[in-house]
């Protein structure tokens, strides 16, 4: 698959560095398909930390932090470790990648919905937000050629950072007192900001992609039938 990646979140610079200089001392024995695992492994565990939280968050908190770092290390690294030694696999890639990523996301998010920080129904609502610009982002980069990584500057590495934090003050307090609405929820607060985000992006990306491709591909002019 031919596309250009886009890639314009506030640490994208940095962590691209940070993730070439790790693939490069990376033991060769260790390849992209083994990242790949690490990093579905690790959303995996980090559902199932916030799911602890009924048990204890004193314990949860470190667990979901730990495993939202393995998750950054283990999805960032596996394309930049394919690059670094030429061995991209562009359709296999792909497709692995974001099967992996609708997984996660939907591990991370179930874990939410079982914590008791979230409601299920707006946990709920977040996953289908977050489906739909996937859905949204896969259709661009078929059609389009382009895919976007992030958008107003906030990608992934930014969001597990704001997972992180999430996570360990929901430890210490799960709620926040917010003006003219009362005590809420931190995570609720969160899940319906990031809902309406995604729902924003969505829209604008998909009027943004089908300007160009109708101004790529405009109407052809119609043929009478049986004019010679």
């Amino acid at each position: 698959m031919s596309h250009v990646r886009e890639h314009k979140s506030v640490l994208a610079a940095a962590e691209k560095r940070a993730l070439i200089y790790i693939a490069k001392k990376l033991p060769r024995a260790v390849n992209s398909d083994h990242l790949s695992a690490v990093g579905l492994a690790a959303m995996l565990g980090a559902g199932l930390s916030f799911a602890a939280y009924r048990i204890s968050p004193v314990w949860a908190a470190p667990a979901v932090v730990a495993f939202l770092v393995a998750n950054w290390f283990g999805d960032s690294l596996d394309g930049t470790v394919a690059r670094v030694r030429q061995q991209q696999r562009p359709h296999y890639g792909f497709y692995v990648d974001h099967v992996i990523d609708l997984a996660g996301s939907t591990f991370l998010l179930s874990g939410l919905a079982c914590s008791g920080l979230m409601s299920p129904l707006i946990a709920a609502s977040l996953l289908c937000a977050y489906l739909l610009v996937s859905a949204e982002t896969y259709l661009a980069t078929h059609a389009a050629g382009v895919f976007r990584m992030s958008f107003m500057g906030f990608g992934p590495t930014e969001l597990r950072i704001l997972i992180a934090i999430g996570a360990i003050k929901a430890a210490m307090t799960p709620q926040v007192d917010v003006p003219a609405l009362g005590v809420m929820r931190l995570f609720d607060i969160g899940g319906l900001i990031g809902a309406a985000g995604l729902i924003v992006a969505c829209v604008a990306a998909a009027v943004r992609n089908t300007r160009a491709l109708y101004l790529a591909e405009p109407m052809p002019a119609s043929v009478e039938a049986g004019n010679a």
